[in-house]
């Protein structure tokens, strides 16, 4: 539902961009959220392996 809503058209913004640093933005905006979820199911896999170990 939330990808709906949010209907971004990554290469049409990357055809207007002023100028490179621009699309440099659009890139990292773009796999910040991958980034960040990978990132948080690394630390819940740890987390949990750490207090399965513990038991």
């Amino acid at each position: 539902m939330l990808l709906a809503i949010q209907d971004i058209d990554i290469e049409q913004k990357i055809q207007n961009a002023p100028d490179s640093s621009y699309q440099i933005g659009v890139f990292i905006g773009s796999m910040l959220p991958f980034v960040i979820l990978v990132l948080l199911a690394y630390l819940l896999y740890n987390y949990n392996k750490k207090k399965n170990k513990d038991l």
